[in-house]
């Protein structure tokens, strides 16, 4: 009887602190695995196939209305 092949699918993420892209476990024991950012450290992270849209700068005239 042949042991049973492990398959990890990843997916590449972006870290919340620091902008860092690196890959994490899609489906469980993810925080034994991939405890958080290798940059960093930090836990929070985004999918990177979400865009990152920048808040909208508001222009001075628009403050004084």
């Amino acid at each position: 009887m042949e042991a049973a092949t492990r398959v990890e699918v990843l997916a590449s993420v972006r870290c919340l602190e620091c902008g860092g892209v690196y890959a994490k476990p899609t489906v469980g024991g993810t925080n034994e695995m991939n405890p958080g950012c290798p940059d960093c450290g930090d836990v929070g992270w985004i999918p990177v196939r979400l865009a990152v849209v920048p808040r909208a700068r508001r222009r001075p005239s628009a403050q004084l209305r």
